[in-house]
This record gives structure tokens, sequence and C-alpha cells, in this order.
């Protein structure tokens, strides 16, 4: 994994990290359901995000990167797409 992707996600799941901690919280202060909601919303939206980017860094640096441990045929290329979104989209 590049450093730029790496500290990008350690960014975000310290990120995830505070929300998490911020529902919590929200829940033991029994605050309005609306708004326990909408932070688990947004907690989600952090979560896709974070997986967008694995994914991308994957698909562009692990399936179509350059070098020879990156020698897949087309097919296999293809795949390894399917099974890397259909495991993400789970």
């Amino acid at each position: 994994m590049s450093h730029d992707v790496y500290a990008d996600a350690k960014k975000r799941l310290a990120r995830i990290s505070g929300q998490v901690g911020g529902i919590q919280k929200m829940i033991e202060d029994e605050r309005y359901c609306v708004d326990v909601l909408t932070q688990v919303s947004a907690l989600r939206a952090a979560l896709d995000q974070l997986g967008l980017l694995l994914l991308t860094h994957h698909i562009e640096d692990c399936v179509f990167g350059s070098g020879p441990e990156h020698e897949m045929s087309p097919e296999d290329k293809k795949q390894e797409v399917r099974t890397t979104l259909n495991r993400f989209l789970k």
C-alpha cells in the first residue's frame, strides 16, 4: 500500500473511531433518536469512503499496476475485480 493511501486510510479510521465513540455517548446520554440516526448515517458514509479508497487502490495498484507481480491475464484481472466488488458490496 502506498504511503499516501496508508496515511489517508489511517486518518479516516481515526475519524471513524471518533464517530463511533460519539454515537456511543449519544446512546448513553439518551439523545433524540433522529440525532443518533443522523450520526449513524454519517458513519456509514465514512465507512463507504474508506472502502472506496481501498477498493480504488486495489484495482489501480494491485490489479492493473505495473511490475512482474501484476502479470495477470485480462480474464484473471476481470475475475479479480468481480471477486473484489462482490466482497466489498456484501
